[in-house]
């Protein structure tokens, strides 16, 4: 039972990892003309934008920067963490 735990724990937190990645590189396509229009840009943009959207409602662009993909990340790093602890929990739970 702990194995099967520590396996979903594991790739839980390494689709979070390959999803802050792509809001990385989401991100630096901005500095990019026409980046967005590429196909990668598209893609990216089919991923990242309806994540990245609660938090543009929740934090506004401020002197046309968007913040919002560095609290999206800190929001994914939270859950990878948090993800960690409730791991960490059920292990000492099933063991006791």
């Amino acid at each position: 039972m702990i194995d099967i735990l520590i396996f979903v724990y594991r790739v839980l937190s390494e689709a979070i990892n390959i999803y802050s990645i792509l809001i990385v590189v989401y991100a630096l396509l901005s500095w990019l003309p026409g980046a967005y229009n590429s196909k990668l840009g598209e893609i990216l943009t089919r991923l990242c934008e309806p994540y990245l959207d609660v938090f543009r409602r929740i934090i506004p662009p401020i002197g046309g920067i968007s913040f919002s993909p560095i609290v999206a990340l800190i929001v994914l790093s939270l859950v990878n963490r948090g993800l960690y602890y409730v791991l960490m929990f059920l292990i000492q739970t099933i063991a006791s």
